[in-house]
């Protein structure tokens, strides 16, 4: 085998079907200088003990999208390569046993079809017929998508392997990363060593990807990155030869935790149990290779069990393997890709949550393109690795968390659905104010948030439902709390970066669109946008200072918005700090909000000292704040910060000076209710760094007669042509059905998109949804003239549509 150079690059840690994939890709891309290190075999991770199952449905659009293209990409490698994929179109049957998981598996199913994946909802008989082997005494429904298939995993790895080989990259098994070399925020290369340790060196690389899958968090320590996953074991047994038994469909049975595999006439059973089993705490192996763990007959004789009852036939079957080996997992069971925060230079793709084999082609592809061009080629949010916090890699953490990832693959994904593993670990300043008063808590970026609070004598959890939940009747008591007399929430978790410095204006200006050459105290409301004119971040940035600001983030993407600002700094005299757990901040809202803080501030909150877009710093009972008069639920009111020495005497002041008004205590699934009926844009669902500025409808908030930003010439081009979608609010005219999101969105009786976010407007009286609607060449009266429906679990519901917030369209509530 070839010599190692001492320069590449790129290099490629790891020899999975995912390091495999990567270097695919960039060589399909014209990269030629590419080395791929695999400390033992190919394959001999995990990649070699997966089930070889490959499905088209995700959980979004662009994760569809890309299995979709993995899928497309496996039936065509064997031609290209030569290599075997043993890649059959079989088709899948995904069937539920409750009713509950049937609307789930239905509301999958119009996703897909909004997606441009084929599939057909199914009836029992129906499942029974491409099925024959199936009890189905207690199968309420199926879905089918015919499209969908299995392969021999470690050939595909191979293939890909080959395909890259035969454009130029190198891969070299028995070579094992030792260690990396850096300077600042850049690896400069990679430490080997030959597996017989006979020889070693070092390569120079532009870039490293760590694709070291299990070994990630590993291999990412060794670059200073943060790679947040854990090992599992993944159980599952393989049966001896079933007579007569031919190609079948890939089954599988959530509501049992099992998916079934017909395979050379044998049948293959795998789990994906509610509580796993964490592996390796203290490390894996160093001789890990091909290498099985030892059976537990105990633990998975319970899925057994049923499988037996489901599928007769297995009782008379001999199991001829029990196999047991490790899968990584991560705390939100997606898996990690993209340009480490932490570094300039180090890519990532690992923690595959056991569909590395129908991710891998589509998750290569994608990681290629941004390292070719610099930037993401669609929207990547879910799987982004910048959206991990750096405590998730604390390793007591991940062994608490990965018990319950592996189980919830199979699990019933209900709306607003919290993990219940590892928590507590995050909270703000009125944590325990608030569980005083009935707050339920949910999490977001390790945050205990109070999402609703449960009235006296109520249940304080949640009661998980694809209907309207136990919470519903609370919120909406919130949510008119607000709207009509006065609402307080926690919004401590919502990121806080400080900018300052003697070029803060002048940067500032260059990352976002808006102008921040404005007078200390306004408040501006802007985006990060790239150079296509997506939206990279959806910001609130307040002047304090002429040489600080404070930008505030969602809580999710806090590190994502600090590593945007910090690459792209260049030769400004700029620190940027995130202060996020040094103040807490309580926001005040409603009709008699300034009455509010009339009660417990001298100071003055009138329009003439204090108007909307403005903050003024106060005395707050005994204590000094900072109030800021902005709203994300459209109504009077205003976000206080205080710092956390003296939050939880603000909160005992201004909580006892409402209670003679009514004051009512609310939570997050409130201000998400009321910001949709207001028509206010969330990041990472309304806008993403795919959605463009102008198609959005924010062209408001971008300043083009300032001096260059990054992203300002697209903006300009798309003023000109006009908008190649818009994004479009809608109101179901039936007020039972409930959306969330991803539901198909159709344009005279045509599927035209989907709704990429939903609630319920208890104000409006109905579910809410936000959606893009292809519009290139229209005007907006032509859009807004042709009727619109929702599909909601098959059923087609007539939808209102607008361009304007239907609640409040002048926003005069708000500056009252």
């Amino acid at each position: 085998m070839s010599e190692l150079p001492t320069q590449a690059r790129v290099v490629i840690i790891g020899g999975g079907v995912i390091g495999c994939s990567v270097a695919y890709h960039l060589t399909k891309l014209g990269w030629t200088d590419v080395v791929l290190l695999e400390r033992k075999q190919l394959t001999s991770g995990t990649t070699w003990h997966a089930a070889g199952l490959i499905a088209q449905l995700r959980a979004t659009a662009n994760m569809t999208k890309l299995a979709k293209y993995s899928q497309e990409l496996y039936g065509g490698l064997e031609q290209e390569t030569g290599v075997a994929t043993g890649f059959k179109r079989c088709g899948s049957i995904t069937v539920a046993l409750t009713e509950e998981r049937r609307e789930e598996i239905f509301r999958q199913a119009g996703m897909a079809r909004a997606f441009g994946v084929d599939v057909e909802e199914i009836s029992p008989q129906e499942v029974k017929a491409k099925y024959e082997h199936l009890n189905i005494g207690d199968v309420k429904a199926g879905v089918w998508l015919p499209r969908d298939g299995q392969g021999d995993p470690g050939n595909i790895a191979l293939a890909l392997a080959k395909g890259a080989r035969q454009r130029g990259a190198l891969i070299k098994e028995r070579t094992k990363v030792t260690g990396l070399s850096k300077t600042g925020r850049r690896v400069t290369g990679v430490d080997w060593i030959s597996d017989d340790g006979a020889s070693q060196g070092h390569i120079a690389a532009d870039m490293v990807v760590n694709c070291a899958g299990m070994w990630g968090h590993e291999v990412g320590r060794m670059a200073g990155v943060n790679v947040p996953l854990h090992a599992c074991e993944h159980f599952y047994i393989v049966t001896e030869a079933i007579k007569g038994l031919t190609q079948l469909p890939v089954l599988r049975v959530p509501d049992e935790c099992a998916y079934y595999k017909e395979d050379a006439g044998k049948m293959l059973l795998g789990a994906f149990e509610p509580n796993a089993k964490p592996w390796a705490m203290s490390g894996i192996p160093d001789s890990f290779e091909f290498d099985q763990l030892p059976e537990d007959f105990d633990h998975f004789e319970p899925i057994l069990e049923n499988a037996c009852n489901r599928m007769p036939m297995l009782a008379e079957a001999g199991i001829h393997t029990f196999f047991n080996g490790p899968e990584s997992f991560t705390p939100d069971d997606a898996y990690h890709l993209g340009l480490a925060p932490e570094m300039d230079n180090v890519w990532v793709a690992a923690g595959f949550n056991s569909i590395g084999i129908q991710s891998a082609g589509g998750a290569g592809m994608a990681l290629a393109q941004w390292m070719d061009e610099g930037q993401k080629p669609f929207d990547l949010g879910d799987v982004d690795i910048s959206r991990m916090q750096p405590f998730q890699g604390n390793k007591h953490y991940l062994f608490e968390r990965s018990k319950e990832t592996l189980g919830l693959l199979y699990a019933d994904h209900f709306p607003y659905r919290q993990k219940a593993t590892a928590r507590g670990v995050r909270r703000t300043p009125f944590h325990h104010h608030l569980k005083e008063q009935g707050a339920v808590m949910g999490e977001l970026a390790g945050w205990e948030r109070a999402n609703w609070f449960a009235n006296a004598g109520q249940t304080a959890e949640y009661e998980y439902s694809w209907k309207r939940q136990n919470w519903f009747e609370n919120a909406a008591a919130e949510h008119r709390a607000v709207r009509e007399n006065l609402g307080m929430y926690d919004m401590s978790s919502f990121g806080k970066l400080r900018v300052e410095g003697p070029d803060a204006e002048v940067f500032l200006n260059h990352v976002c669109g808006a102008n921040l050459s404005v007078p200390a105290g306004k408040i501006v409301y802007t985006q990060f946008l790239n150079t296509r004119g997506g939206i990279e971040a959806d910001v609130t940035v307040t002047r304090l200072s002429e040489t600080a600001y404070l930008v505030v983030t969602p809580a999710a993407t806090r590190l994502a918005d600090q590593t945007w600002m910090q690459r792209h700094v260049g030769d400004h005299r700029v620190v940027i700090t995130d202060v996020t757990a040094g103040e807490g901040v309580l926001a005040v809202m409603g009709p008699n909000a300034r009455k509010l803080l009339e009660r417990v501030s001298p100071n003055d909150f009138s329009n003439a000292v204090n108007p909307f877009g403005t903050a003024q710093e106060i005395e707050l009972g005994m204590g000094l704040a900072r109030v800021h008069r902005v709203t994300y639920v459209g109504e009077l009111g205003w976000e206080i910060y205080m710092s956390a020495d003296m939050a939880g005497h603000a909160f005992e002041t201004l909580h006892a000076a409402g209670q003679d008004m009514g004051l009512k205590l609310c939570g997050m699934h409130m201000m998400d209710s009321c910001r949709i009926e207001k028509g206010f844009r969330h990041f990472g669902h309304d806008i993403t760094c795919e959605d463009h500025v102008i198609d959005a409808g924010l062209g408001f908030a971008v300043k083009t007669d300032k001096p260059a930003f990054i992203g300002r010439d697209a903006v300009l081009k798309r003023k000109e042509t006009g908008p190649k979608a818009r994004l479009l609010q809608f109101k179901l005219s039936d007020p039972e059905p409930l959306l969330y999101h991803n539901e198909p969105l159709l344009r005279d009786g045509e599927i035209v998109g989907y709704i990429c976010s939903g609630n319920y407007g208890h104000t409006l009286g109905a579910a809410i949804g936000m959606g893009y609607v292809p519009c290139e060449g229209e005007t907006a009266a032509e859009v807004l003239a042709s009727s619109y429906e929702i599909e909601v679990m098959g059923v087609r519901v007539q939808a209102e549509a607008s361009l304007k917030p239907m609640y409040d369209p002048k926003s005069e509530r708000v500056k009252v």
